[in-house]
Protein backbone atom coordinates (compact mmCIF):
# COMPACT_ATOMS: atom_id res chain seq x y z
CA UNK A 1 0.00 0.00 0.00
CA UNK A 2 1.65 3.00 -1.32
CA UNK A 3 0.91 6.82 0.90
CA UNK A 4 0.02 9.45 -1.37
CA UNK A 5 2.53 12.30 -1.06
CA UNK A 6 1.45 14.86 1.40
CA UNK A 7 0.53 18.67 -0.06
CA UNK A 8 2.01 21.26 1.84
CA UNK A 9 -0.19 23.68 3.56
CA UNK A 10 0.47 26.99 1.54
CA UNK A 11 0.01 24.54 -1.79
CA UNK A 12 -3.23 23.61 -0.27
CA UNK A 13 -6.72 25.25 -1.65
CA UNK A 14 -7.66 28.30 0.06
CA UNK A 15 -10.40 26.79 2.77
CA UNK A 16 -13.97 28.29 1.97
CA UNK A 17 -13.92 30.07 5.77
CA UNK A 18 -10.90 31.32 4.12
CA UNK A 19 -12.23 32.90 0.90
CA UNK A 20 -15.48 34.28 2.83
CA UNK A 21 -13.21 36.20 5.20
CA UNK A 22 -10.51 37.33 2.61
CA UNK A 23 -14.17 38.62 0.68
CA UNK A 24 -15.04 40.53 4.02
CA UNK A 25 -12.03 42.36 4.63
CA UNK A 26 -11.76 43.58 1.46
CA UNK A 27 -15.03 44.51 1.29
CA UNK A 28 -14.13 46.47 4.49
CA UNK A 29 -15.80 44.41 6.76
CA UNK A 30 -13.23 43.95 9.61
CA UNK A 31 -15.32 43.13 12.60
CA UNK A 32 -17.16 40.38 10.27
CA UNK A 33 -13.65 39.10 8.63
CA UNK A 34 -12.45 38.77 12.51
CA UNK A 35 -15.68 36.52 13.14
CA UNK A 36 -15.12 34.25 9.92
CA UNK A 37 -11.65 33.51 10.16
CA UNK A 38 -11.36 33.15 14.03
CA UNK A 39 -13.32 30.14 13.74
CA UNK A 40 -11.28 28.71 11.22
CA UNK A 41 -7.64 29.85 13.14
CA UNK A 42 -9.08 27.82 16.39
CA UNK A 43 -10.04 24.92 14.16
CA UNK A 44 -6.95 24.63 12.54
CA UNK A 45 -4.08 23.10 14.60
CA UNK A 46 -1.67 23.12 11.88
CA UNK A 47 1.11 26.00 11.71
CA UNK A 48 -1.19 27.12 8.88
CA UNK A 49 -3.63 28.38 11.39
CA UNK A 50 -0.95 31.57 11.80
CA UNK A 51 -1.74 32.75 8.71
CA UNK A 52 -5.01 32.85 9.04
CA UNK A 53 -4.62 34.36 12.33
CA UNK A 54 -1.72 37.17 10.51
CA UNK A 55 -4.95 38.08 8.18
CA UNK A 56 -7.31 38.29 10.77
CA UNK A 57 -5.00 40.53 12.81
CA UNK A 58 -4.24 42.78 9.92
CA UNK A 59 -8.18 43.38 8.98
CA UNK A 60 -8.53 43.59 13.09
CA UNK A 61 -6.08 46.29 13.08
CA UNK A 62 -8.04 49.04 10.87
CA UNK A 63 -11.23 48.48 13.35
CA UNK A 64 -9.36 50.21 15.68
CA UNK A 65 -8.45 52.30 13.41
CA UNK A 66 -12.11 53.06 12.47
CA UNK A 67 -12.51 53.70 16.07
CA UNK A 68 -9.00 55.64 16.11
CA UNK A 69 -7.53 53.83 18.70
CA UNK A 70 -3.34 54.18 17.35
CA UNK A 71 -2.33 51.60 20.23
CA UNK A 72 -4.77 48.91 18.61
CA UNK A 73 -3.99 49.65 15.21
CA UNK A 74 -0.25 49.85 15.65
CA UNK A 75 -0.09 46.76 17.98
CA UNK A 76 -2.66 44.49 15.28
CA UNK A 77 -0.35 45.76 11.85
CA UNK A 78 2.72 44.85 13.79
CA UNK A 79 1.52 41.38 15.02
CA UNK A 80 -0.42 40.43 12.69
CA UNK A 81 2.60 41.01 10.11
CA UNK A 82 4.54 38.60 12.44
CA UNK A 83 2.40 36.02 12.00
CA UNK A 84 2.27 36.42 8.19
CA UNK A 85 5.55 36.92 7.30
CA UNK A 86 6.94 33.25 7.13
CA UNK A 87 4.15 32.23 4.40
CA UNK A 88 5.75 35.20 1.98
CA UNK A 89 5.64 35.68 -0.50
CA UNK A 90 2.55 33.21 -1.36
CA UNK A 91 0.59 30.58 0.36
CA UNK A 92 -3.28 29.12 -0.19
CA UNK A 93 -3.41 31.33 -3.16
CA UNK A 94 -2.89 34.65 -0.83
CA UNK A 95 -0.15 37.31 -1.79
CA UNK A 96 1.11 37.23 1.30
CA UNK A 97 4.11 39.78 0.04
CA UNK A 98 1.92 42.27 -1.24
CA UNK A 99 -0.48 42.16 2.00
CA UNK A 100 2.92 42.54 4.12
CA UNK A 101 3.83 45.69 1.79
CA UNK A 102 0.61 47.06 1.50
CA UNK A 103 0.07 46.71 5.89
CA UNK A 104 3.61 48.05 6.13
CA UNK A 105 2.81 51.51 4.43
CA UNK A 106 -0.58 52.03 6.46
CA UNK A 107 1.36 51.55 9.67
CA UNK A 108 3.92 54.09 8.51
CA UNK A 109 1.05 56.03 8.03
CA UNK A 110 -0.39 55.30 11.10
CA UNK A 111 3.17 55.95 12.63
CA UNK A 112 3.36 59.42 11.05
CA UNK A 113 -0.42 60.86 12.25
CA UNK A 114 0.02 59.77 15.41
CA UNK A 115 -2.61 59.56 18.10
CA UNK A 116 -3.73 63.04 17.62
CA UNK A 117 -4.11 62.95 14.15
CA UNK A 118 -5.46 59.25 13.21
CA UNK A 119 -8.83 60.84 11.95
CA UNK A 120 -6.71 61.92 8.79
CA UNK A 121 -5.79 58.67 7.65
CA UNK A 122 -6.11 57.94 3.75
CA UNK A 123 -8.30 54.85 3.30
CA UNK A 124 -6.76 54.50 0.15
CA UNK A 125 -4.06 52.96 1.97
CA UNK A 126 -6.30 50.38 3.85
CA UNK A 127 -4.90 47.03 2.19
CA UNK A 128 -6.63 44.50 -0.20
CA UNK A 129 -5.90 40.65 -0.01
CA UNK A 130 -5.41 39.30 -3.42
CA UNK A 131 -5.80 36.14 -4.47
CA UNK A 132 -3.98 34.30 -7.14
CA UNK A 133 -5.17 30.89 -8.77
CA UNK A 134 -2.82 28.39 -8.78
CA UNK A 135 -2.60 26.64 -12.14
Amino acid sequence: MTVPPTVPPCDEAPPPELLEGIAQFNRGEYFEQHETLELLWRAESRQIRRLYQGILQIGVAFHHLRRLNHHGTVYMLTRGAQYLAPFAPRCQCVDVRALLDDAAVALAEVERLGPARLAEFDWGLAPRVHLHVQP
